[in-house]
């Protein structure tokens, strides 16, 4: 309680509002946990609908912790490559274990990678134990909006799934990692990546580079012929793979057969698809931009209007307005995260013939929302990241950045996910 209500510097009301911030914060998670868990155990969410209830809350429960692993690992396997191992080898085994096998080449990249699919996977997992049926009986209207509108399983992931994890792992970067669980998420998220379905990512990488000039940096000795092969095979798997998840995902919103909200025309779907998959891809590739850009002079940042603009919001006051932009924009990415989810996941109703007439087995595979999952990594978050890495400054001084920049420092402002800090 007392880290909860020291804020050295501070004056007395300024104390109070960020009191009162978490509060509130707390209050409408708490809030949300219920209404979910109640939904749940009610069999008035899609998954609790079609399993067991009991079953459908264990699911969102791994998930959310799964997800919380996998975003605080991140924090951690990218802020420990420059410490020395031999520091903590024998404090911390199992870091020292992970470390030494997701530092070895270019696995640290791979890991990256395969965890960008694992979070979406997650995600819509979540969704899938959240999303309330179309005949969803509430007792509240403040329930019923909470549910609906997809504010509780934003608020859910956002605050338990990500944001409090991943301040913990940034300031206990040695015990967070130092626990199993960690070790086989590595070991899963280099697995999917080895699998080859993210591989289309790399001909995006290649293609950049050949733009920009910039050279491809590897860790790793070059590819021996067979090794070429067996790579530029699972790029074009993965290229076909991310075509027929397109095609599969646009037929199902023109047939009806997704879980977005009825009465919504299937070419408004595919327009906000697009248009929340660019928001996620510019809010990914603005994260790497402004990072890359905090390493270099302040003139060279204020060159252009708007990346004068941008930086004036980032780097004044001590560079304050970078970690409450990683605030906003964690919000920002999870309720498009949350919306896609529901947009690009099959859903077929009673009576209804599958997608394109395939078989129950490809049927339920399709219910999985795995195909939406890949085409979000890809398209939403990878190729963005990697644009971003070779053009910092022209992410800055996009108009669009500033105007989302706004956005994410405005709902970090509300405090409507302050009590992360808490947890």
């Amino acid at each position: 309680m007392q880290g909860f209500l020291e804020m050295h510097g501070r004056s007395t009301a300024e104390k109070a509002l960020d009191v009162t911030k978490k509060s509130i914060s707390g209050g409408l998670l708490i809030y949300s946990i219920v209404v979910v868990a109640v939904m749940n155990f009610s069999g008035q969410t899609r998954l609790s609908h079609e399993v067991h209830p009991s079953l459908s809350f264990i699911a969102l429960c791994l998930a959310l912790i799964w997800l919380s692993r996998v975003e605080g690992g991140q924090a951690s396997m990218v802020g420990l490559p420059p410490v020395d191992r031999s520091l903590y080898k024998d404090s911390h085994p199992v870091t020292n274990a992970v470390c030494e096998y997701g530092h070895r080449g270019d696995n640290l990249d791979r890991y990256l990678m395969g965890r960008q699919f694992m979070v979406l996977a997650l995600v819509f997992v979540i969704n899938m134990s959240g999303t309330p049926v179309e005949d969803l009986k509430t007792q509240t209207v403040l329930s019923d909006v909470f549910m609906k509108s997809g504010l509780a399983l934003i608020l859910i992931t956002a605050m338990v799934g990500q944001l409090s994890t991943q301040v913990t792992a940034s300031h206990c970067m040695l015990d967070y990692t130092n626990t199993f669980f960690m070790k086989i998420t590595l070991y899963v998220a280099i697995a999917i990546e080895a699998s080859g379905m993210l591989h289309a990512s790399y001909l995006i990488q290649i293609i950049v580079s050949k733009i920009t000039g910039k050279q491809i940096t590897s860790n790793e000795p070059d590819r021996v012929l067979s090794q070429k092969i067996f790579f530029w095979g699972r790029v074009l798997m993965s290229s076909a793979a991310l075509a027929a998840a397109f095609y599969v995902t646009i037929c199902a919103l023109f047939e009806g057969k997704t879980s977005m909200w009825k009465g919504v025309p299937a070419y408004i779907s595919v327009i906000i698809l697009f248009a929340l998959m660019t928001v996620v891809g510019m809010l990914e590739g603005m994260q790497i931009a402004f990072f890359a850009v905090s390493r270099i002079t302040d003139k060279e940042r204020r060159a252009h209007y708007w990346s004068r603009h941008c930086s004036d919001l980032l780097f004044a006051q001590g560079g304050l307005g970078l970690p409450g932009f990683l605030i906003g924009r964690q919000l920002c990415v999870a309720s498009c995260f949350i919306v896609i989810a529901r947009i690009t996941t099959p859903q077929i109703a009673e009576g209804q013939e599958n997608i394109l007439g395939v078989s129950d087995g490809m049927q339920n595979f399709f219910d999985t929302g795995l195909l939406g999952a890949l085409i979000t990594t890809i398209v939403a978050s990878i190729v963005w990241q990697l644009v971003a890495s070779a053009f910092p400054l022209a992410f800055l001084g996009n108009p669009i950045t500033y105007v989302l920049l706004r956005v994410c420092l405005t709902l970090e402002t509300t405090g409507i996910c302050s009590f992360a800090w808490v947890l």
